[in-house]
């Protein structure tokens, strides 16, 4: 699949202003102004990144607990992301959401998740809409390797599939589920092994090579668009930080972090490509960092300032008019 030049630098702003969201919150959570929990994307941009390029108004995805990146790769608001986090009036949410609970409708972002394995069955639902209503949508469940293990996605799976829908199941594994790893906790190899039992292809991608995600994403996405059904799509990535915020990650090896980040960062190596096939130019990705890091600064600001909500604000939001 061809990429032009603009295209290629709205997949690295994207990754990079995911990045940056990340690894600015690192700092701020500990400072203790945060309220919640917080789990960070660090390390999976391409994930996001590579799906979410391929997406519009007529699509609609599902997150995880390690909401942030799928929800910037959508489209949502970065300050309005920031306050929410913060838990101010002027969030995405109105503050009541948080971290774990990033949700904006209008985008198509059906909000990420605190429950294991919560999003696929929102994602046969939207898949199944999208299908009646003839809107050539795609529904996308991201869900970790720990997800994956859940009764939930195992029946969504099947639905799916039954039903043929424009529905795709994308499994983000980065080796551990909290602090077990994969390698212990999923009965195969590769995730993919479990997609013939649901009658659908399955496909395993390098989760550090935004150009391998973009491939695999665009390709499932054309077959359910065309009415060809779900596909289980697995990316290997890792995490750059703990499960949560906190964790002492005193299951992960010596240096492994510091391993990964120095050969297999996504954006370290999109920068590399790029610039080695002189595609852009370094000054302008340059630019783009100069400028993610201002936007993430002006973002703090403007979230460490706003308003929280007021006692009149606990009664709204309870009820939906149709």
């Amino acid at each position: 699949m061809q990429l032009s030049k603009a295209d290629l630098l709205r997949a690295y702003r994207m990754m990079k202003t995911i990045r940056e969201f990340e690894e600015r919150l690192h700092v701020e959570f500990a400072t203790g102004e945060i309220p919640g929990f917080v789990h960070l994307y660090a390390g999976e941009e391409a994930s996001a990144t590579g799906f979410c390029m391929h997406l519009d108004g007529r699509d609609k995805i599902a997150s995880t607990h390690r909401g942030h990146g799928h929800s910037i790769a959508k489209g949502c608001d970065v300050d309005a992301m920031m306050a929410e986090i913060y838990g101010k009036k002027a969030g995405l949410c109105g503050g009541k959401g948080g971290s774990m609970h990033i949700a904006d409708l209008d985008k198509g972002m059906l909000g990420a998740n605190g429950i294991v394995g919560g999003g696929p069955p929102l994602i046969c639902g939207a898949g199944l809409a999208a299908k009646v209503l003839k809107t050539g949508g795609v529904a996308i469940a991201f869900v970790g390797d720990g997800g994956f293990n859940q009764g939930t996605t195992a029946e969504s799976l099947n639905l799916a599939s039954v039903w043929r829908l424009p529905c795709l199941f994308v499994v983000e594994n980065n080796g551990y589920a909290e602090a077990t790893s994969s390698k212990y906790s999923v009965s195969c190899d590769d995730f993919t092994d479990r997609a013939a039992a649901y009658s659908m292809p399955g496909i395993a991608v390098d989760g550090h090579d935004f150009f391998a995600v973009y491939e695999a994403a665009g390709e499932a996405i054309k077959r359910a668009r065309s009415g060809g059904g779900p596909s289980l799509i697995e990316v290997k990535l890792n995490r750059y930080y703990g499960h949560f915020e906190g964790d002492a990650q005193t299951y992960r090896g010596v240096d492994e972090v510091k391993n990964i980040r120095a050969t297999k960062d996504c954006l370290m190596l999109f920068r590399k490509r790029v610039e080695g096939a002189k595609l852009v130019d370094a000054a302008e990705l340059n630019k783009i960092d100069a400028d993610v890091l201002a936007q993430i600064e002006n973002a703090v600001k403007k979230a460490k300032a706003a308003p929280k909500p007021t006692a009149a604000d606990l009664m709204t939001d309870v009820y939906v008019s149709y």
